[in-house]
C-alpha cells in the first residue's frame, strides 16, 4: 500500500531550520508519512511555489499567510492553515522608549523618529508602525533592514533598532515583546533602562499553509504534527529549535492587524501582487 506523501517548504532564515525538518523528517517517516522538505531564500517564492502547487504544505511567516491568502482568492482557490505552533498565538509587539527621555505617551512620538525591523518583519514595522497610524500618530520610520525576505524571521533588524534606542539615535524603538526580553538578558537593553510607550493588540505568526488540506498526506501530517510530545527525547531539542512546546491546530483570527496594515503600507495589493516600495527579496 503507498503510503500518504507531503512535500513541505520552509524558508532557511537560519542554518538550524535544516537539523530541524531533517529531524522532523526522520520522525514523520516512522510514522507513516512520506515526508520530504525543499528550502528556499525567501518567504515569496515559497509562497509562489505553494500556490504554483509544487508544495503540498508551507511553513509560512503570518506575512506569507496573507499573500497566500490574497493569491488564492484572486485564483478562486483557497488555503488553510493547517497547524502552528503554542508559540505562534497572542503575541503583541512595544514600542519602547528609553527610561531617562522625555517620552511618556504615543503622542509624544509625533513627528519623531523611530527604529522599527526590516521592511517585511510585521512585528518590528508593518504592525506596531500601523498602531502608531491608527491612533493618528505620524512618525519618522528609521528601518533597520537586516534579512530583508525572511519575513522578520531573524532578531537583527529588531536587535539593531534596540541599539539605535539606547545610543539615542532615535526616540523609540519597536520589536516583539519576546525580544524585548531575550535583549535584556543579552545587555542589549539594561533591565530598567526602557519603558513601554505602548503594546499591540494580540495578533498570532507562523502557520502551516496548505492548498488541499483534506488529502490524505496533509491530513495525516497534522495528525502527526498534534501528536508530537515534548517528553519524547527524540523530538525535544527539535521542539526546542523550533521554539515550541506543543503542536496546536491552526487558526486565522489573529491576523486582523497585519492585514490592515499590509493594506494601510500597500506591502501586496489585494491580488497578491507585491507593490510596497524598496522591496526585493
Amino acid at each position: 500500500m503507498t503510503r500518504p506523501g507531503v512535500l513541505l517548504g520552509a524558508v532557511a532564515y537560519d542554518a538550524k531550520v535544516v537539523t530541524i525538518w531533517q529531524g522532523f523528517r526522520a520522525w514523520l517517516s516512522r510514522h507513516g508519512l512520506d515526508f520530504d522538505f525543499v528550502l528556499y531564500s525567501h518567504y515569496e517564492r515559497q509562497v509562489e511555489a505553494l500556490l504554483a502547487g509544487r508544495l503540498d504544505v508551507a511553513w509560512n511567516s503570518p506575512l506569507a499567510w496573507i499573500r497566500a491568502s490574497r493569491l488564492a482568492s484572486v485564483a478562486g482557490t483557497t488555503v488553510a492553515a493547517v497547524a502552528m505552533r503554542d508559540t505562534d498565538r497572542d503575541l503583541t509587539s512595544v514600542i519602547l522608549a528609553r527610561a531617562d527621555s522625555d517620552v511618556h505617551a504615543l503622542a509624544d512620538l509625533d513627528g519623531r523618529p523611530v527604529a522599527v525591523g526590516a521592511v517585511d518583519s510585521p512585528q518590528a514595522t508593518l504592525i506596531p508602525l500601523d498602531h502608531l497610524a491608527a491612533a493618528g500618530i505620524v512618525v519618522r520610520p528609521r528601518r533597520f533592514d537586516v534579512g530583508v525576505g525572511l519575513h522578520g524571521d531573524h532578531v537583527g533588524g529588531e536587535r539593531e533598532a534596540a541599539r539605535a534606542l539606547m545610543a539615542g539615535e532615535v526616540d523609540a524603538a519597536c520589536m516583539i515583546d519576546a525580544n524585548r526580553l531575550a535583549f535584556v538578558k543579552e545587555g542589549v537593553l539594561p533591565p530598567d533602562g526602557t519603558t513601554i510607550v505602548a503594546q499591540t493588540a494580540a495578533y498570532d505568526h507562523c502557520n502551516l499553509t496548505a492548498t488541499a488540506p483534506d488529502s490524505a498526506g496533509v491530513s495525516l501530517l497534522a495528525e502527526l504534527l498534534l501528536t508530537m510530545s515534548y517528553a519524547d527525547p527524540e523530538v525535544r531539542h527539535l521542539l526546542d529549535l523550533e521554539g515550541l512546546t506543543t503542536w496546536l491546530p491552526g487558526r486565522t483570527i489573529g491576523y486582523t492587524a497585519l492585514d490592515s496594515a499590509v493594506d494601510r503600507y500597500r506591502f501586496y495589493a489585494r491580488d497578491g501582487r507585491i507593490t510596497v516600495a524598496d522591496y526585493q527579496p
